[in-house]
């Protein structure tokens, strides 16, 4: 008997392996597909993916959702250029990046991506609404570390707690290093969500390329690779974000308005660029027609993490949240968590005064221990424990809820206009 089960097994499984080569190897089928949110998120998104060779005719097939198959019948075609890349394994991959545009706002639609006949499953987005009814994202700080392991039930968590999330923000620090490995881990722990939900980030310190030299590595103090000034091409190809920022910080610094907020996402890695930044900031500020204004970058202004101090980041950009009020800054790199009070010039304002809200979070396991600074300018400190926060704005309120890998509610407070 065991050994006529044993043989129904193996035909099973024969006939599953001759079932998928007929649609293409897995070579050839689209891995690491993500959408990413653009400067006109109502009308438009980004789609990125990879395959392990390269695939001839690259497509996006879109088409208004349906209730049953039936817009297989009036799909779009967006044809797509390949980017051959080699990762840190020296194997050959190719990535494939495309815009789909001219979309209605806060519309449902279906896509798959591939070529020829190894196609994707068929995916759904919603479009922006156009106005500023409420919406709602959820901004998670540093992933960085066992993604796979540790960092898979957060993005679970987060999905169950707001499945009706607008978008997701990330403030940096992804992965602990530019490794291939490491980047199939967050898109393991991203699984579908990154494929529904516009996907939205900064680089950190960690996304940043090694330093190399004569053939190998520059290793520090602790013999660890010393990370290097450029964002790593990894990081770059991986992704697909809106090119509106300052050079040479394209698809690093940019911004987009959404549904009467204005996001500005900004690098916060190289010391000389910030200042390259703050022009282009101010602009953003100054001549900003939303209601609400979101900062998020990865060094925070007050840190709460160890015996760190990001100087360079107050002193560059401070100033401005400070003379534009600025709502809400959100960072990570501490591995700590910490909200302040509104403040202005780095101080405690009373109430009913404008100010600004910093947040420093994050949704990996590493932790450093925590900082409670003695000027009095923070609501809340924790440490040693894995969040997300899911915020929400309608009109002249900001509500701003922070959970544990549980789903316990850790930290909430409102912002009034």
């Amino acid at each position: 008997m065991k050994n006529k089960f044993l043989i129904v097994f193996i035909i099973t499984i024969l006939f599953a392996n001759v079932g998928f080569s007929q649609n293409g190897n897995f070579d050839s089928q689209p891995q690491r597909i993500i959408l990413n949110i653009t400067d006109e998120p109502n009308t438009s998104v980004a789609v990125t993916w990879r395959t392990i060779t390269k695939t001839e005719h690259p497509e996006i097939q879109y088409a208004v959702a349906t209730g049953w198959r039936q817009f297989e019948d009036s799909l779009h075609i967006i044809p797509i250029n390949s980017h051959e890349f080699v990762t840190d394994e020296l194997q050959h991959v190719f990535y494939y990046s495309g815009l789909i545009h001219n979309l209605n706002p806060n519309t449902t639609y279906v896509y798959r991506v591939g070529s020829d006949s190894v196609w994707s499953e068929w995916n759904q987005f919603k479009t922006g609404k156009g106005d500023t009814e409420l919406f709602k994202f959820v901004f998670f700080g540093d992933p960085q570390n066992e993604n796979k392991n540790h960092v898979s039930r957060v993005f679970r968590e987060a999905f169950r707690t707001a499945p009706d999330a607008d978008f997701w923000l990330f403030t940096g620090d992804l992965l602990a290093a530019p490794h291939d490995e490491l980047m199939d881990e967050f898109f393991f722990a991203g699984d579908f969500m990154f494929r529904s939900i516009p996907i939205v980030m900064t680089p950190g310190n960690h996304d940043r390329e090694f330093l190399i030299k004569d053939g190998g590595y520059v290793l520090d103090k602790r013999g660890n690779p010393r990370f290097g000034r450029e964002i790593s091409e990894l990081f770059k190809v991986s992704f697909t974000l809106p090119e509106n920022g300052p050079s040479p910080n394209i698809e690093t610094s940019f911004y987009y308005d959404y549904q009467g907020a204005r996001f500005i996402l900004i690098d916060s890695n190289k010391r000389d660029s910030l200042d390259i930044q703050i022009p282009w900031l101010e602009n953003l500020l100054k001549n900003n027609p939303n209601e609400w204004t979101i900062v998020a970058f990865h060094h925070p202004i007050f840190s709460s993490g160890g015996d760190r101090d990001n100087d360079e980041t107050r002193n560059a950009f401070m100033p401005l949240f400070d003379k534009y009020n600025v709502d809400l800054v959100l960072t990570g790199h501490d591995h700590t968590y910490s909200r302040s009070f509104k403040l202005n010039s780095g101080k405690k304002i009373n109430e009913g005064e404008k100010g600004t809200v910093y947040v420093v979070s994050v949704s990996g396991p590493k932790m450093y221990s925590v900082n409670e600074r003695k000027d009095n300018i923070m609501a809340k400190y924790g440490g040693h424990v894995q969040l997300f926060q899911v915020i929400s704005v309608d009109h002249n309120k900001l509500s701003y809820k922070s959970y544990t890998a549980t789903g316990k509610l850790y930290d909430e407070f409102e912002l009034d206009k």
